[in-house]
């Protein structure tokens, strides 16, 4: 069974899918409980542009994605604060424009292939050193920021409108956030696919919720969750031959499922 680990590919494969399995859920706790969920698909689909964007111009599609999905994170956060447009519909315009420009940039590069393939749905045999690097490097980046913010999101999580009359800098604060969600994304890309990456962030989350503990021991759970799926879905995606994404999202999803069942919630 652990014959896997006598590739390259796979180990590189196994400390990204953990780096990304520890990251996603620290962040889409937030946002769910924000009720900000759609935050992770836009940012999704807006990385899908930066991946074209990269492989049009034959830079790193990570770093890209991970410029362009930081930009768009400030734009969504300003416009949102202006308060000239409602949050959800913020979303989907960024959504949908980033979807329209992946998809002229695909045009103009002569459609899809195969590379564009597995930023799609993940691919656990394309994750390269460079990849593995910038990965483990960002998710240091955002488990750092929340260790260390953890109080400040916590609170405006909870009552933005108590943390604000409080003196917390909620905007500032907001900012951070979305930003850190737009590393999040980026850098599991490669792992869950742009499709998918929105889905590891959250269902890990919500099946974590279904036990009614405390913020602290749910946010624990979901990363357990999580790391289960990832690791798991790995496994899946070597011996079955299917997409790592896929694979991720299906057991993150029984887990969810199991959740549901067995969970002490009336």
């Amino acid at each position: 069974m652990f014959e896997i680990f006598q590739y390259d590919f796979m180990v590189r494969a196994f400390e990204a899918g953990i780096a990304v399995g520890i990251a996603a859920p620290l962040i889409g706790m937030f946002l769910v409980v924000r009720r900000y969920s759609l935050m992770a698909d836009t940012l999704a689909h807006v990385s899908l542009a930066g991946v074209a964007i990269g492989l049009l111009f034959a830079i790193n599609p990570i770093l890209s994605a991970v410029i362009l999905a930081i930009v768009a994170s400030v734009g969504i956060e300003g416009l949102r604060l202006s308060r000239r447009i409602f949050g959800e519909s913020v979303l989907a315009l960024f959504l949908s424009g980033s979807l329209a420009i992946a998809v002229i940039i695909l045009s103009l590069a002569k459609g899809f292939n195969a590379n564009l393939f597995s930023y799609l749905f993940g691919s656990i045999s394309t994750v390269s050193t460079n990849d593995l690097w910038v990965t483990i490097a960002l998710a240091l980046a955002v488990l750092v920021f929340i260790t260390l913010f953890y109080k400040e999101f916590f609170f405006i999580s909870l009552d933005t409108e108590l943390a604000q009359a409080s003196g917390t800098p909620v905007k500032r604060l907001n900012l951070v956030l979305v930003m850190l969600a737009a590393l999040t994304v980026a850098l599991s890309i490669r792992i869950v696919g742009t499709l998918l990456v929105g889905a590891l962030m959250v269902i890990p989350v919500i099946a974590a919720m279904q036990y009614g503990r405390g913020f602290r021991t749910t946010l624990l759970l979901s990363v357990l969750f999580s790391l289960v799926s990832v690791i798991a879905g790995l496994f899946a995606s070597y011996y079955f031959d299917l997409a790592s994404g896929g694979a991720i999202v299906l057991i993150a999803l029984g887990i969810f499922l199991i959740s549901m069942v067995f969970s002490k919630r009336p």
